[in-house]
Formats: C-alpha cells, sequence, structure tokens
C-alpha cells in the first residue's frame, strides 16, 4: 500500500513524540522510509525526515542511506536536492567515507546549483571528519569514473586551501600527501598540475624539506633518466609541464640540478628538432626560456665542463658572425645577412653566465683560443646591433608616460628595451679579461617591483638597468607586467632582428594522450553505489 503524506506526518509525530523511546517505533520509521516510493510530495518530505531520526536507528543505518540515496538520483531536481541537502546529516563514525564517497559522485552533476550544493555538502563534513571525508574522495579519485575523478582532484585543488588549521591537522595534510602520491602514479597532464596545487598548499611541505620531496615527485613524473625523444610532442609536453611545475620550488636550498643537466644533456642538443605539443609556440623559445629560470638554482653539476661546452656551442649558434664586408654606417643591409635573436640570446647567455661561475675559468683554459676569438668576434658584432636598437626604443619611448606607456606598441618596445640592456650587461661581463660572472640581471620576463617598492628595496641601480653604454644616462620606463610578453619587430636595418617573449604553460589541458604510467590512458570504472 503506498504511503501518503498523512502517513509520514503521522509517523513523524509518533517519533518525535517518542523521545527517549524512539526506538520502540521502528515500523514508524519504516513508514518513513517507505516515503520515497511514493509521489513528489512524499519523497520531498521523506528527504528531510529520514535524515532527522536516522541516528535512532543503527540497525536500520544501511536502508536508510540506500532510500536518500534512490532521492538523490531522482529525476525531479527539486527531490535532488532536497536529499543532497540532508545528506552531511549521515555522516557520523564509520558512515563518513563512504557519505564522503557518494557526495563526489554526485560531483558528476550538470545542474550547476545541484553541483553547488554537492560542493556544501563535501565542505560541512570537512568538519566533522576531514581525514575520514578525504578518504571517500580519495576512493572515487582512484577508483571512480573519469568524469567524477576529474571533478573530484578539481575540488580538492580549489577548496583544500581554503580549509582552517584546525580542520587541516598535519595528520590530514600527511594523508593528503601519501593519497597524492598513490594517484600521481597513474595521470594525465591537467591532473598533475592540479594535484601539484593541492600538495603546493599543504603547511607541512613548505619547509625545505617538504619543496625537495615535491620536487623529487616532479622528478619521477618527468622521466629524466630517459632519453629525451624530440619527435614525441608527449613527451616534450611532459618535460615542459614538470619543469615549470618544478620552477616555483626551486632556492638556493632546493637545487634544480637534475632539470638542467637533462635540459643540457638531452634538451638542447635536440633543439632544432624538438616537436611543440602546440601549434604555433616557439617550442625553442619556451625551452631557453625555462633553462635561463632554473640556472640560478643549479647546485654542484657532475658533469659541468661538458654542459658549459653543449651550452657554449648553442649559443654560438644563436649568435652569427659579422657579413663578409661591412659597410662602415653600420645602416645598412642586405638581404642575406643574418638576423639577430635577442630573446634566445637572452636566455642562453643568462644561463652561460649562471653556470660559468661554477667554472670561471672555462672560456680561458677550456675553450681554444681560435674558438674563443670567434666568440669574442660574434660577441662584438652582436653587442653593437644591440646599441643601435637601444638607441631605436629609446628615442620611441622618451618622454612617454602613464597611459602612453600602456598601449601595445609601447608595452612591447618597454620589454625589448628590457632584452636588450640585459644582453648588453651580459655581453659586458664576458668581455671582462678575464671574464666576469659578477653582474646581476632580472630576466625580462620575470615580474619586476613597482617604481616606489624598488626604491625601498634596493636604492642602487641594478645592472639589468645598465645600458652599458655612457652616453646613455636617461631613465628606463618601467618593465611591464607578464601580460606585456609579446613579439617585438625591430625596424629594417643592419641589425634587424626579432624579440620575442611569450606565455606557454598551465593554461593547456595538459599531456596529450591521457595517461600511460604517470600520463598513459585509464580506462572507465563502474559506478560505486
Amino acid at each position: 500500500m503506498a504511503v501518503t503524506i498523512e502517513d509520514l506526518y503521522r509517523s513523524y509525530g509518533v517519533l518525535a513524540d517518542a523521545k527517549d523511546n524512539m526506538s520502540q517505533h521502528k515500523d514508524a520509521y519504516q513508514v518513513i522510509l517507505n516515503g520515497v516510493k511514493g509521489g513528489a510530495k512524499e519523497k520531498r518530505l521523506a528527504a528531510q525526515f529520514i535524515p532527522k531520526f536516522f541516528s535512532q536507528f543503527p540497525e536500520l543505518s544501511d536502508a536508510a542511506i540506500n532510500a536518500q540515496l534512490d532521492l538523490c538520483e531522482d529525476e525531479d531536481v527539486s527531490i535532488r536536492r532536497q536529499a543532497i541537502k540532508e545528506l552531511p546529516r549521515f555522516a557520523t563514525g564509520e558512515n563518513i567515507p563512504r557519505v564522503a564517497d557518494i557526495l563526489t559522485q554526485l560531483l558528476q552533476t550538470d545542474d550547476s546549483a545541484e553541483f553547488n550544493q554537492v560542493n556544501a555538502a563535501l565542505l560541512s563534513i570537512f568538519k566533522v571528519d576531514a581525514k575520514g571525508t578525504l578518504g571517500g574522495l580519495f576512493t572515487q579519485i582512484l577508483q571512480g569514473e573519469d568524469i567524477v575523478r576529474e571533478r573530484a582532484i578539481k575540488f580538492l585543488s580549489n577548496k583544500l586551501k581554503t580549509l582552517p588549521e584546525d580542520v587541516m591537522t598535519k595528520e590530514v595534510e600527511d594523508f593528503v600527501f601519501s593519497e597524492t602520491k598513490k594517484v600521481l602514479e597513474d595521470v594525465t597532464g591537467e591532473e598533475f598540475v592540479l594535484l601539484m596545487r593541492v600538495l603546493g598548499s599543504l603547511h607541512i611541505l613548505q619547509t625545505v624539506n617538504g619543496r625537495q620531496q615535491l620536487v623529487e615527485l616532479v622528478v619521477e613524473q618527468a622521466f629524466l633518466e630517459q632519453a629525451l625523444n624530440p619527435s614525441d610532442a608527449d613527451t616534450v609536453d611532459r618535460v615542459l609541464q614538470c619543469t615549470r611545475q618544478a620552477l616555483p620550488l626551486f632556492s638556493k636550498n632546493v637545487h634544480s640540478t637534475r632539470f638542467v643537466t637533462y635540459f643540457c644533456e638531452h634538451v638542447l642538443t635536440n633543439l632544432s628538432s624538438l616537436t611543440s605539443p602546440v601549434a604555433g609556440v616557439d617550442i625553442q623559445l619556451e625551452v631557453l626560456k625555462l633553462l635561463a629560470e632554473m640556472s640560478p638554482f643549479c647546485g654542484d653539476m657532475e658533469k659541468l665542463e661538458a654542459n658549459l661546452h653543449t651550452l657554449f656551442n648553442k649559443l654560438l649558434e644563436f649568435m652569427p658572425l659579422p657579413p663578409a664586408e661591412e659597410p662602415e654606417d653600420g645602416e645598412n643591409s642586405s638581404s642575406d645577412e643574418p638576423k639577430l635573436q635577442f630573446s634566445s640570446v637572452e636566455c642562453l647567455l643568462y644561463a652561460f653566465h649562471q653556470l660559468g661561475k661554477k667554472l670561471p675559468d672555462f672560456l680561458l683554459d677550456k675553450v681554444d683560443q681560435e674558438r674563443l676569438k670567434d666568440f669574442k668576434i660574434r660577441l662584438q658584432y652582436f653587442a653593437r646591433g644591440l646599441q643601435v636598437y637601444i638607441r631605436q626604443l629609446r628615442v620611441a619611448l622618451q618622454g612617454k608616460t602613464g597611459d602612453a606607456l600602456k598601449t601595445d606598441e609601447n608595452k612591447i618596445k618597454v620589454v625589448a628595451l628590457k632584452i636588450t640592456n640585459n644582453i648588453n650587461v651580459l655581453i659586458k661581463d664576458l668581455f671582462h679579461n678575464p671574464p666576469s660572472y659578477k653582474s646581476s640581471v632580472t630576466l625580462s620576463w620575470k615580474p619586476v617591483q613597482r617604481p616606489e617598492a624598488a626604491a625601498a628595496t634596493a636604492p642602487k641601480r641594478s645592472a639589468a638597468e645598465d645600458t652599458g653604454a655612457s652616453a646613455m644616462k636617461k631613465s628606463v620606463p618601467p618593465a611591464p607586467r607578464r601580460d606585456a610578453r609579446q613579439i617585438y619587430n625591430p625596424p629594417s636595418g643592419k641589425y634587424s632582428g626579432t624579440i620575442g617573449n611569450f606565455t606557454y604553460g598551465e593554461q593547456r589541458g595538459g599531456f596529450r594522450g591521457g595517461r600511460g604510467r604517470g600520463f598513459g590512458s585509464r580506462g572507465t570504472r563502474g559506478r560505486m553505489y
């Protein structure tokens, strides 16, 4: 016989009045459970009444949870929302992981209001038992369907960092770390980035030892023990993504040595044959930028001399010799003259300058004199080209302030000026006798302090701001933030070339081809409830 609204209210009254003797009215609670088989009104009432008396009938706990789950899957969205709203009331004792597991599966809903309700319900049971809740979440991440896994990882990435310290205790953070390491054995690129954000938000990993552990995790994902296949876009993508995740972790105490070594031994040697994972992206410049950013944090390198030779030879490739017959005015150009690739040279010079500090006699004792003479001719030719562009850029930017510097064209010119100034400073160091490695520059694409902040923390002019030419003593306009990384095409002339910066990073969907060990394909898995 179908349960009616009157039956539900009558049973509710019996249980509400029973107080301490409620367990004696099991039949009344069974009526409420049967309400899930009624019409829409009966179901909505059952969704509210079942959790209210749930704790009083432990022998019916499985039946009660299953009844509520039926309502969570009802065709009527209003019934589903009501049932989901009440689910946290079932989160007691050993039921917490199960409720969290159920809520995690419900993240697959495409109804935005319902999705938000599931998020709110999950957050509420975190306050009851964070570790138990995480147990349910990680069960679905490791075993659930792909859509559930994807949304559960995103939930952790977005919400975990918002929880207070009294919820995210050391024990809870240790659990997150250990479970995340299991997940990282089989991830896509996008999942890898999100999970690294999860780990990066944990307080236990903010120490030097913690950051070192994170670097080791990234090393495992990058497969640095394997040779690079430059024609495999997935392999190239993996290396770039992993390197970008490791970059923020490097410091004077957490070294980038393994990555820098890999770039010198496997990436630079295959630079011209790298297959870009993203159409239209200058993969060579991206690689050189990553190498430059890592180089200041490189520790003791086992094959330093050999890797410096690799870097030196690659630098020579980007620094052309002057034309055989060079016009005296230095302003005319012929169609066969080389273009100066300023952005790439900035990266290579900076990396060479950083690693060269570790072997300061490299250019004197490890490079034959003819090779060194050839190198200095190239440096000199490049330096002359720099002076032409620096003059042109300064004239173009002279007198421009405020909004005038915010136009796209002028932003690009400011970045170009920063690049050429950086190269100029580094070349001056290498022209010293013996070569010097003392100057300090800030890479052109890195954020810079606002003028007032810089004045407070660094009152002296930095080497990056020095133009290297005694006649150029006008102030340099402030470099733009990262959103100004665009291509600068200098005017045609004797030293025509291009200066470029671009962003390549987490905006991509991740490693192509799904998951294997680390990044291969995953099969779909069945639902758990």
